[in-house]
Order: C-alpha cells, then sequence, then structure tokens
C-alpha cells in the first residue's frame, strides 16, 4: 500500500480495479504484466477493496494499491448490509479522489467489489473504461458498467446476450504466465513437496478461499487415495486449514500435503497428474493451458449455475470429467482413483483440453488498451 500523495507523473498512467478472490486478482495482475511487456514506462495503480486478498497479492507482484472501504451485500440482514450504502458513497468520493490526484489515461475493471466506485467514478469522468469480464455469466457489478464502459473483454462467445455487440472482444481470460512452464518443473515440484516421482500425484484446488463440499469429502475420504499409493497436495484455503489439519492429525504419511494456498502454481501443475478442481473461470482457463486431466465439482453457490456450465463446456468436448457437487462426497474419490488408472482417458483430456487454451489472452486485452488511448 502507499501514500496516495507520492503519485509521480508518468507518460502513460493506467489504473486497474477490482478483486476479492484470485479469480479477480491474478487476470488483474497479468493484464498488467503484458502492459510492462508491451511498454516499459507506465505508471499502474490498482484498487482493492480493504482488508481482501488483492491488498497482499498486487503489492507481492511489484504493483502500488490503494484500498476501498467496500464489500458485498450479503443475501441476509446484517450490520454489514445496514452500512453498505455508506460504503458505496465513501468508496465513490474516493475515487474521484484518486482519479483525480492520478489523473489515469484509462481504467481497467476485472470485477469484484471495487471495480463498481472506481468505473463508475471514471465513467463520470469522460475517462475510457475497458471492462474484463472471465466468466460465462457476468456478475451484478459489470452487467451495471458495461453501459458505459468503452470495450468489454469476455472469454466466452455468446456474451451479446448480456453486452453490447460491438462493444465485444473475445481474448479469453488473461492467466499467470509462470504456469506456461509447468510441463518442465515437474520433478522440482515434486521435489518441493516432498512427493516421489515413481508415483501419482493428485492435486486439489478449490480456489483461493477454499471449497467446503471439496474439504469435506477430502478429509473424510483422502485416506482412500493414500492407501492406493496416490500423493496428495491439497489447497484448502485460508479459511478451512487449521479445520482440515484437524481432521486429518491421525494420518501420518509423507504422501499428504495440506497447505492453506499454493504460491507456486507452476510447479504444482507441473507435480500433478490429475486435478479436482471447482470450475470458477481463471482455474479453467489455467488447467486449458496446462493440459492436466481435471475433475470438476462445481460451485452451487454462484449467479445462474455458471461453474456447472463452464465446466460443461470443457466435459462435452471430452476436456474434462465433473461431479455434481451434492454428488462429490458419495463419488468423487472414487471417480479420482478411476481416472487415475486410465492412462488412456487421460490422454485424451489432455489433448482436448489443451485444445481450449488462449495463452495470449492478457497481450490480446493489452492491445486493445492500447487502441482505447490512441
Amino acid at each position: 500500500m502507499i501514500d496516495e500523495k507520492t503519485y509521480r507523473q508518468n507518460p502513460l498512467r493506467i489504473m486497474i480495479s477490482g478483486g476479492g478472490t484470485g479469480g479477480h486478482i491474478y487476470p488483474a495482475i497479468a493484464i498488467a504484466n503484458a502492459l510492462n511487456d508491451i511498454q516499459k514506462d507506465i505508471k499502474f495503480l490498482f484498487v482493492g477493496a480493504n482488508g481482501r486478498m488483492e491488498m497482499e497479492k498486487v503489492p507481492e507482484a511489484g504493483y502500488d494499491i490503494v484500498g476501498l472501504w467496500i464489500s458485498g451485500l450479503q443475501r441476509k440482514l446484517t450490520l454489514g448490509n445496514l452500512s453498505f450504502p455508506f460504503k458505496v458513497i465513501s468508496s465513490i468520493w474516493k475515487s474521484f479522489s484518486l482519479l483525480k490526484k492520478f489523473r489515469p489515461d484509462v481504467v481497467i475493471g476485472v470485477g469484484g467489489y471495487a471495480s463498481g466506485p472506481l468505473l463508475y467514478a471514471a465513467n463520470k469522468k469522460g475517462i475510457p473504461t475497458l471492462i474484463q469480464e472471465q466468466n460465462s455469466y457476468p456478475g451484478i457489478t459489470n452487467k451495471l458498467l458495461a453501459g458505459k464502459a468503452n470495450k468489454i473483454c469476455v472469454a466466452y462467445p455468446g456474451m451479446e446476450r448480456f453486452f453490447q455487440k460491438e462493444k465485444l472482444v473475445e481474448t479469453g481470460n488473461p492467466v499467470r504466465t509462470d504456469i506456461m512452464n509447468s510441463d518442465n518443473v515437474r520433478l522440482e515440484g515434486l521435489s518441493q513437496f516432498g512427493f516421489r516421482s515413481d508415483k501419482k500425484t493428485v492435486l486439489i484446488l478449490g480456489g483461493s478461499l477454499g471449497a467446503r463440499t471439496i474439504n469435506n469429502t477430502l478429509a473424510e475420504g483422502v485416506e482412500r487415495l493414500i492407501d492406493e499409493d496416490v500423493q496428495v497436495l491439497w489447497q484448502s484455503g485460508k479459511f478451512y486449514f487449521d479445520e482440515m489439519k484437524e481432521r486429518t492429525a491421525h494420518i501420518d504419511s509423507e504422501k499428504l500435503r495440506i497447505v492453506p494456498f499454493i504460491k507456486d502454481m507452476d510447479r504444482a501443475y507441473g507435480a500433478a497428474d490429475v486435478v479436482i478442481s471447482r470450475a470458477g473461470a481463471l482455474s479453467i482457463s489455467e488447467l486449458c493451458l496446462v493440459g492436466k486431466p481435471v475433475l470438476f465439482v462445481p460451485s452451487p453457490n454462484v449467479a445462474e449455475d455458471h461453474q456447472t456450465k463452464n465446466a460443461m463446456a470443457l466435459v462435452s468436448r471430452e476436456a474434462a470429467e465433473m461431479i455434481r457437487d451434492d454428488e462429490a462426497g458419495e463419488h468423487l474419490i472414487t471417480e479420482t482413483l478411476k481416472l487415475l488408472k486410465n492412462e488412456e482417458q487421460q490422454k485424451i483430456i489432455r489433448a482436448n483440453i489443451k485444445e481450449l487454451a488462449k495463452p495470449n489472452a492478457a497481450k490480446d486485452i493489452a492491445h486493445e488498451i492500447f487502441t482505447m488511448i490512441k
């Protein structure tokens, strides 16, 4: 985080807003990196939500960030909901102040709480804006902002259902560039997590915040994987980590690693033979790029069940397998073992999922941004 009084003038100035989860944060960072690769003298300022993970992850990536007092509405009546109007007003006023001080050439929104106030203020001031929508069903923030946006970069076809067709550019989702080298760091990945190269490895991902159903299923059934001589790298999410460690404390095995968060995802993907994952847009984009056999367990707690739609787009092309959230407890471990033992099916999924990869998404979005500025 930086003092807002320290801004300096530079030839090109870009603000990027959004966050809340890795699904918003990592695309934002990937876009900034792609812009930097094309032009080195850009001044960036990220705008996030105070207390959210972007306030940690963005500085780790080498970029400045300022936080807004903003959060989402809860589905039930809470004290947080009562304060929501005041948070919106406060964040909009702060956004106007940030725009006045930083004077950006363009403002980019990637979704999440902070995108709303900043892009609203930018639109009011006539500053060009670009929205990057990761999902097949857009969030409410992006739908509200789309009418005033100059361009909307999307990952899925058919998004004219939600946005003006003339503004749409289908780019795919930008992902972390380090994962593109995952095949070449398999041995380093296995070594880093204390695994052996002569055994099968499963990587479990529930998103950056974790997934209750996947974690519960693993807590009950991970011993079945270990008994079958399978190594398990399990990202539980920080909210579930202590509980999962406690529930598996009786398991004393070098084949099990439970971590709250994996920073070196290139090595984690490299080590994996099969991946269990939620079907968020960023996860799907990354898995297409690394070409790993995957079992999706779509979250049911998302608008219009869009994670199931995301997953089915791959399942229909034999590029993934899927288990419903309410069936995971009974079938996930069994289906994982079945896929691990079926080398032919793994080969088919690897080939098909790689065909869906869009490795140049961040670069394509960067070029759209430069076109807007010109």
